[in-house]
């Protein structure tokens, strides 16, 4: 998971802001949308979320040309930018609402479903404004804010080709300080309303911030990333500028935050779900409704979970045996799968080096099988890197960063190498089917690839649990079209893989619904699953501070899976695979609530007229 992916209703706009509709977006939009009324307002909106969120607008490449003024500027991440973001989300529900549904047809519809869905989504979080934005509600975390995120965004997104790239990245280097202090009003803000992280998040959190402001200005990532780029490129030396910003502007703001996160100490208790907030039952259920676009309750989803485990307990028990594990839980035979040295890469720089490579080689591996999952022919260059030392306490296990939509950058697949005891070899290539192929690089190079069939509006807006739920369904492509076929353990790491989302069902609806402990959270899901202690206890401390979110993956591959199996009853020998799974990506993304009809539709235009 991303810092992209947890932020998937991105952008609201204020009200009676103007925004420049450039030709070329238009006819891109009338080229996708058949409706030149729905187009046209479309075309507005992705003009106005643009403009609210210029990193949206870098992060998908859209930062060139008459939108290049928004290179220079950071995403307002004040309480006033937050009020203006759920603005938007009602403005456009309501601007769509005018366009009357019964006159489109086909893509359109869909379309049309999707977009109001997310801004009536926006909306109604619109009361629990004391986050950092619709998919979380803690403004800074061991994962979520300007120290956690914005460097990497800075390194790996905003691209350095020309002098005026590296101008723009001095002008939004000299707004950080701004970003952190309107981050740290926040904080209080949110702790006025009862709204503080869990006392075992906050060291992380202090720690982070902490050895940012410790290091030399000069020595720092936000400098050297501008820096050495800028030199490779013959751009001239920037490290002065840059050196001068980070010690005059952001060290101070870094050193009001730090005072701002550990005042939260004092107030922090051990308490770890949401249900401790004043609305913290009604935040709960617009969570997990943001996280799995459905209406399913908190005992529904936990229930779920409990009965997936146990059926996936029977798979992996039927692969352990024939390895010759025998004795105790399943559980119990992960756990010293997982402990032992054999599967384990050294804690060295050639044993991470070797890492990255045998995940290079996992995609390599996967791409002969693609024609037998899908006809779309996609490229999907992907780049595999470590997670930048810095941020890798608190961040996730692995995660995605997609390609820019103009191309100019390929999809970034993240895996966090703090701890090598986290990575035994026969869980990396599911986890690669995830991350990288054909999973959410594949999902997001339709976006990026095929311009002229998808608005551009399905770039911006996005739904946990469709990505999430896409790239759980492609590690069981990954096994059906035969990758496991000779490799028994690597199987076994893909049963894992899903017992660990099933898993997760249980823990977020525990911490949260149930009012269970981080520790107790942390027991159950590592006797669950076999992981180590280290690995749960990073996933447990996510969990914690995005609520609903690890329920998104299990919830939308569950539903992906039931809809085929609809499609194949309803088409027999007509059903193909490929045919199904294009359907599903053609989307952009979709609300679970309205995937049923699309494939409802491709259903009805499969069979003989």
């Amino acid at each position: 998971m991303s810092a992209n992916r947890r932020r998937m209703l991105l952008t609201g706009v204020a009200l009676g802001l103007s925004a420049v509709t450039p030709v070329h977006a238009v006819a891109a939009g009338i080229k996708a949308v058949n409706d030149t009324k729905l187009a046209g307002l479309l075309d507005a909106f992705v003009e106005e979320m643009l403009v609210i969120s210029p990193e949206t607008a870098t992060g998908i490449g859209l930062d060139k040309g008459a939108r290049a003024g928004l290179k220079s500027k950071l995403d307002d991440r004040s309480a006033a930018g937050r009020a203006n973001q759920i603005a938007g989300y009602a403005d456009r529900a309501r601007r769509l609402r005018a366009i009357p549904r019964a006159g489109l047809s086909g893509r359109d519809i869909t379309t049309y479903d999707t977009v109001l869905y997310a801004m009536d989504l926006g909306a109604e979080g619109g009361r629990f404004a004391y986050g950092r934005d619709v998919a979380g509600p803690y403004v800074v975390s061991q994962q979520d804010g300007v120290v956690a995120n914005l460097g990497e965004f800075l390194n790996s997104q905003h691209l350095i080709e020309t002098r005026a790239d590296c101008d723009a990245y001095l002008a939004r280097l000299d707004s950080c300080g701004v970003a952190l202090d309107q981050e740290s009003a926040r904080i209080a803000d949110a702790a006025g309303r009862g709204v503080v992280p869990p006392d075992f998040l906050l060291p992380t959190a202090v720690d982070q911030i902490a050895a940012l402001r410790a290091q030399p200005a000069g020595s720092t990532r936000l400098v050297a990333s501008l820096d050495e780029r800028a030199r490779a490129r013959g751009l001239g030396d920037y490290a002065g500028s840059a050196t001068a910003i980070v010690a005059g502007k952001i060290f101070p703001a870094l050193e009001r935050q730090l005072a701002a996160v550990k005042a939260l100490q004092a107030r922090a208790t051990h308490d770890a779900g949401c249900w401790k907030f004043p609305d913290g039952a009604d935040y709960y259920r617009w969570a997990l409704k943001y996280g799995t676009t459905t209406d399913r309750t908190a005992a529904d989803v936990h229930r779920m979970g409990l009965d997936q485990g146990a059926a996936i307990d029977g798979e992996m028990d039927k692969i352990l045996k024939s390895q010759g594990y025998t004795q105790g839980t399943v559980g119990a035979r992960m756990s010293a799968l997982t402990q032992d040295p054999k599967f384990l890469y050294p804690d060295t720089v050639a044993g991470r080096a070797e890492l990255i490579a045998y995940l290079n080689g996992r995609i390599a591996a996967i791409r002969p099988y693609l024609p037998k999952i899908s006809k779309l022919g996609l490229q999907a260059p992907v780049q595999v890197r470590a997670v930048p030392k810095e941020i890798e306490v608190g961040a996730g296990l692995g995660y995605m960063n997609f390609a820019a939509i103009d191309g100019s950058r390929p999809a970034i697949y993240y895996v966090n190498l703090h701890d090598m005891s986290n990575w035994p070899r026969y869980s990396l290539s599911s986890l690669t089917m995830h991350e990288a192929l054909p999973g959410h690089a594949w999902q997001g190079a339709y976006l990026a690839e095929v311009h002229d069939e998808i608005h551009t509006i399905a770039s911006l807006i996005g739904f946990n649990a469709f990505i999430e739920g896409w790239a759980l369904y492609a590690e069981q492509l990954a096994d059906e079209v035969g990758l496991y076929k000779d490799d028994p353990l690597g199987r076994l790491g893909y049963w894992q893989a899903m017992r660990f989302r099933a898993a997760r069902l249980v823990v977020d609806t525990g911490l949260h619904d149930q009012r269970w402990t981080r520790e107790h959270a942390v027991r159950w899901m590592t006797a669950a699953t076999g992981r180590s202690v280290a690995a749960i206890t990073s996933e447990v401390d996510r969990y914690c501070a995005g609520p609903g979110q690890a329920c998104g993956y299990k919830v939308g591959h569950t539903e992906i899976v039931r809809l085929r199996e609809k499609a194949k009853a309803a088409l027999g020998p007509r059903f193909d695979l490929r045919d199904y799974d294009d359907a599903v990506v053609t989307t952009g993304g979709t609300p679970l609530s309205v995937l049923e009809s699309v494939i409802d539709r491709y259903v009805a235009g499969a069979r003989p007229a």
